[in-house]
């Protein structure tokens, strides 16, 4: 076996390809865009190039033939707040062999060590958490958009290797056809007429508005997680104009308090049910199939990625007037019979309350794994996230 940096026209295709190759008979995968893979790896579209380094491979046979792929990086403003150098791999695809498996983590190992690491996290993405980010170990159902799939047989070869969960992530589904808990929309009705409180959704002309506002709310109410860095807004800018050909201005919500910023909400379309029919790449005569399928109502699910409270305003109940507003929004939209609550990890109990309150049930499992080089099979574990953040807040 032997591997090659990704780094010209033929080792980008290769690297797109194999697992187009590897998924062909799997009728639940879903090829993500390659324009959004390799936006990834562009400095000039990924900020994380400004404090941070990537590289990438393909693996090879004897044969020449390509058995496997993966990416290693650095994040400079997180790798060094762990209890050691912690740097990250990602978008790992193998064939069902445990040697070749095992030849690419070294690869990964053995590029970061060299840049002073003593751990790696995976598979994990280049870039914030919301997009290909942990392993898939139960739920094996067609992905939401950005949510990673991959074969079963990948947790052997990481738990093997000497990986060890440092958080799970759950995916809970919403019925749309089934009506909240009573108790929710009490809660709801008794918020949203609060004196002080009003709610207002996203909109494309006021964007920089709404940009500013989440950064607000975002940095306090994140500032308890572990290795917490502020967001950056370029960050959140970029996001915005990936959803924008399918995005839904009335799917972003934000609340207010007297004017202030205090909460926020945002739910896309499930891109996946149109990316199905494309195997990639959109083409000319592609952007017209996507844009006659948007308009012929194909999508009949969407995803959560995101919710905050300000540590203020937690336990208030603003997240059911939230939801009251939300789900106005989508019985104008029959279409729809389903939202992806997407991933929370085990170190946020207060948000996996919130998924049991609205009547989630149990979709999909991811993990995130670590290595520690100097102790391969020894756990580490992410902090949970104080259950009272609010009363923190006020202590300090």
């Amino acid at each position: 076996m032997h591997h090659i940096e990704v780094h010209d026209k033929r080792t980008i295709r290769a690297f797109l390809d194999f697992p187009k190759k590897l998924y062909k008979n799997d009728p639940n995968w879903v090829c993500p865009l390659d324009s959004v893979i390799e936006a990834v790896f562009n400095p000039t579209l990924n900020v994380f190039f400004t404090h941070g380094e990537a590289i990438r491979w393909i693996f090879m046979n004897d044969k020449d033939e390509v058995i496997g792929r993966a990416a290693a990086f650095i994040n400079r403003k997180k790798a060094y707040n762990f209890q050691q150098p912690t740097g990250g791999m990602g978008f790992f695809e193998c064939i069902n062999n445990k040697d070749a498996a095992f030849y690419i983590f070294d690869t990964c190992r053995e590029w970061l060590s060299a840049r002073g690491m003593e751990a790696m996290d995976g598979p994990i993405n280049f870039g914030e958490n919301d997009n290909f980010w942990g392993l898939l170990v139960e739920g094996f159902i067609p992905p939401s958009f950005g949510m990673n799939y991959n074969f079963p047989y990948y947790k052997n070869f990481f738990e093997e290797y000497g990986f060890r969960p440092y958080f799970e992530q759950v995916t809970n589904h919403l019925d749309l056809t089934k009506q909240f808990p009573e108790r929710f929309w009490k809660i709801a009705d008794w918020v949203r007429n609060k004196k002080g409180y009003s709610f207002e959704h996203f909109s494309w002309k006021e964007s920089e508005k709404f940009i500013n506002d989440f950064k607000i709310i975002y940095d306090d109410a994140w500032q308890f997680h572990e290795n917490f860095t502020p967001i950056n807004k370029s960050v959140l800018k970029e996001q915005l104009e990936e959803m924008k050909p399918i995005g839904e201005e009335e799917f972003i919500w934000f609340a207010y308090s007297d004017g202030e910023p205090i909460a926020f909400l945002i739910m896309i379309p499930d891109a996946n049910e149109m990316l199905k029919h494309f195997n990639g790449k959109i083409s000319l005569f592609g952007k017209l199939k996507f844009a006659y399928l948007r308009w012929k109502g194909v999508f009949t699910r969407a995803r959560i990625t995101v919710m905050g409270i300000r540590p203020k305003f937690q336990k208030s109940g603003i997240e059911s007037a939230i939801f009251w507003h939300m789900e106005k929004v989508m019985k104008k939209r029959p279409n729809y019979k389903e939202i992806e609550l997407s991933w929370v990890g085990d170190f946020n109990p207060k948000m996996r309350q919130l998924h049991e309150s609205v009547g989630g049930y149990f979709a999909k499992r991811h993990i995130t794994y670590r290595y520690l080089f100097n102790s391969p099979g020894e756990s580490q574990h992410a902090t949970e996230i104080p259950r009272d953040t609010r009363e923190n807040l006020i202590r300090d």
